[in-house]
């Protein structure tokens, strides 16, 4: 794909679309970004835009500037319904996304990660085992290293790990990872896509573009994985619970869970007749999904040439990241733990099952079209008492209230959630931030609740110290 002297229009400017733009940049393009934000909202962004010399219209989108594009680059988060981009596909201009983009640029061969949880997770620590196995690996995509910022540079990787959202898969046309790798599978961004199976489409065309020595690392245990998978054409390989084990996949990881003396582990079997145990006891990743994670990331490295001793090390090793079942602080033996990345309702879920303790789980933010109906029975199960905040939360109080009847409490703000929280709470309790909702009523992100939920914590230990 030439660029050289092309009109190149980036939508939304945020970190995807910022690096499309110092790419087309460097490449020779004239580049324009829009972006329904003003400058004072998209903050950073905006200057680093002025800085490469790139024409801004921000605060609305002209459509005559999209009809006028030779390429039109597409961030994330910007739907593909919205008037311009239709006028623009009815005059057969192409639209892509930065993935694609940097797809046509890329020569080493990726493995994509993708999934409704457990991608950044996954793809970090998979890049670990192969650095740790000798590679040089870059790790990036939608985990916050941009593909195309790899894709302006020459050879400087063996392999590259990507975490690829469902958003980039819809302006995908020939990117192809030579390893695909789907962790599950379940309802998310409803508010994005018409119904659940648009969404599962949109996870499935991961292997769009795979050929027949490509693989695709798949959770045996998911029903709409099976489904969406069942064609491909590709070596497939498997990785499932222990339980689960009926299914005779000739390749496959099998994950058991642990019970005291016996810790948890992973066996892989690869067709070469090679079996390689891995022990799960050094790492500190809680629950049934993590270790899930840590079977498809296993699985995928010794799939491309990942040493048994170097996936052992990265598993050892690797204390997860934040915002994901965040262990934050103990006051009055009440533990406090940060689980904002979980903006989805089988996020929720599976923290609530990674607890033997009662919790009090925090949840609300802006609604994704998520069925909190499915809460209903791990709310009786685990919860001592919920509280709701943001938008969402008369709804999810409505759904709920069957669950929790007196236990459900409403509050204003995050400090007024902690607190309540903090006080319904007894020693030896779990006070739980699980949103199953975006952040983007109150926040700009998800990190940024997570740090509001660390800083009032914060104040609460102040005061805890100050009475002592």
């Amino acid at each position: 794909m030439d660029l050289n002297h092309k009109n190149i229009l980036i939508v939304g400017l945020g970190i995807s679309g910022i690096a499309a733009a110092r790419f087309a940049k460097k490449k020779g393009a004239s580049v324009t970004v829009t972006d329904m934000a003003g400058e004072k909202e998209i903050g950073a962004y905006a200057p680093m835009a002025h800085k490469l010399g790139v024409h801004m219209e921000l605060g609305n989108h002209n459509i005559e500037t999209f009809e006028r594009a030779d390429l039109i680059v597409v961030s994330p988060g910007v739907p593909h319904t919205i008037l311009p981009i239709k006028r623009a596909m009815a005059k057969g201009i192409p639209i892509v996304g930065e993935l694609e983009l940097a797809a046509r640029y890329i020569r080493e061969p990726v493995i994509a990660v993708s999934g409704t949880n457990g991608k950044t997770t996954t793809t970090t620590l998979l890049g670990s085992m192969l650095e740790n196995s000798g590679f040089k690996v870059f790790v990036g995509g939608n985990i916050g290293n941009p593909l195309i910022d790899y894709a302006g540079k020459k050879g400087t990787a063996d392999i590259v790990v990507a975490e690829v959202s469902s958003f980039q898969l819809d302006t995908i046309d020939t990117f192809r990872p030579r390893v695909g790798v789907l962790l599950n599978i379940t309802a998310d961004h409803l508010d994005r896509y018409p119904d659940f199976k648009s969404y599962a489409r949109s996870k499935g065309r991961l292997f769009e573009n795979q050929q027949q020595n490509d693989i695709a690392v798949l959770n045996g245990s998911d029903p709409i994985i099976r489904s969406v998978t069942k064609d491909l054409p590709v070596r497939k390989l498997f990785f499932r619970h222990q339980e689960n084990s009926q299914a005779k996949d000739r390749e496959n990881a099998l994950m058991r869970q642990g019970d005291p003396p016996t810790p948890a582990n992973i066996t892989i079997r690869m067709k070469e007749n090679q079996k390689i145990s891995l022990g799960l006891s050094g790492t500190t990743l809680p629950g049934r999904h993590n270790l899930e994670n840590a079977a498809a990331a296993s699985l995928a490295a010794i799939a491309v040439g990942g040493t048994p001793e170097g996936v052992q090390s990265a598993l050892n090793d690797f204390k997860g990241l934040p915002h994901r079942i965040e262990y934050i602080a103990t006051l009055n033996h009440v533990r406090f733990f940060d689980d904002s990345k979980a903006t989805n309702v089988d996020a929720v879920i599976r923290a609530l099952e990674t607890f033997a303790q009662p919790i009090v789980l925090i949840m609300g933010g802006r609604d994704k079209g998520g069925d909190f109906r499915k809460l209903l029975e791990p709310v009786r199960q685990h919860i001592k008492k919920l509280i709701v905040m943001g938008e969402a939360k008369d709804n999810i109080k409505s759904v709920l209230m069957e669950g929790c009847r007196e236990r459900v409490q409403t509050a204003s703000s995050m400090e007024d959630a902690v607190i309540s929280a903090y006080g319904s709470a007894s020693p030896g309790d779990i006070v739980l931030l699980s949103p199953a909702c975006s952040s983007f009523d109150m926040y700009s992100s998800y990190a940024e609740r997570g740090e509001d939920f660390r800083r009032v914590i914060g104040n609460l230990k102040k005061v805890k110290r100050k009475k002592e």
